[in-house]
This record gives C-alpha cells, structure tokens and sequence, in this order.
C-alpha cells in the first residue's frame, strides 16, 4: 500500500461490488438484506449489479444494516469489511510477530553477552 494508510486506500471496487461483498460478510441473503432495507429483493439486485444506484437515505440505511461506513460504501475510501475470522487471525499474527521481536531482542542481548565473556577469556588466554 505504500505511502496510503488503511483509512485512505480506495478499494476500486464498484458501489454494487460492494454492497454485495458487505452483505456476504454480514453473512445475508439478497432477501434478508432487502428486507431490512425497506426495498425489493429487484432493487437491492439492481444496485448489486450497478444498473442502478441508492438514493442518500437508502446508502445510510444500507451502511447501518451491512455494518460499513457510508462513505466506504459510496467511495470505497476508508476501512472496508473484513470476514471475522480474518481479523481474528490478524490479531493473532501481530502478537507472534510481537512475541518473535522479543525474542529477537533476547537472543541479541544473549550473543552479545557471549561475545563479550568470549574477549574477556581471549584476552586473559593471551596475556
């Protein structure tokens, strides 16, 4: 991602690509999504195909139901939905890679400490 953070990264995705991806990984149906919408299981398909687009009041209420940003909604721009295992696995991952740094640290306070008796015993070795 280079210089972009996770809040400014555009997805590129379309509106419809994500309406649909935020409905699966709120684990509903076209049906079920529509219903709480307020519109036709048609309407909710249409704006999931892009042939047509939400009015203002229905992308808040489509943001409120699939559990998304507005504005990641209508731009893309900004955290996008993850599955929930997902962010489970990168919570685990981030306190390895925590675990493994201190480690890391260890093991270099280690060598040094080894290096340094290693001087100490050369130099008593050759004196």
């Amino acid at each position: 991602m280079n210089d972009m953070t996770a809040e400014a990264y555009d997805d590129g995705d379309t509106l419809g690509g994500r309406i649909t991806r935020a409905r699966d990984l709120a684990g509903l149906t076209l049906e079920e999504a529509a219903s709480r919408i307020g519109v036709t299981d048609e309407t909710l398909g249409e704006w999931e195909s892009d042939r047509s687009e939400p009015r203002a009041n229905k992308i808040m209420t489509l943001a409120g139901v699939l559990g998304v940003s507005p504005a990641w909604l209508i731009s893309g721009v900004g955290e996008a939905p993850q599955a929930p295992g997902i962010s489970i696995a990168v919570d685990e991952m981030s306190g390895e890679i925590n675990r493994l740094r201190e480690l890391a640290l260890q093991i270099t306070t280690c060598v040094e400490t080894l290096e340094s008796r290693l001087v100490t015993l050369t130099r008593a070795a050759n004196d």
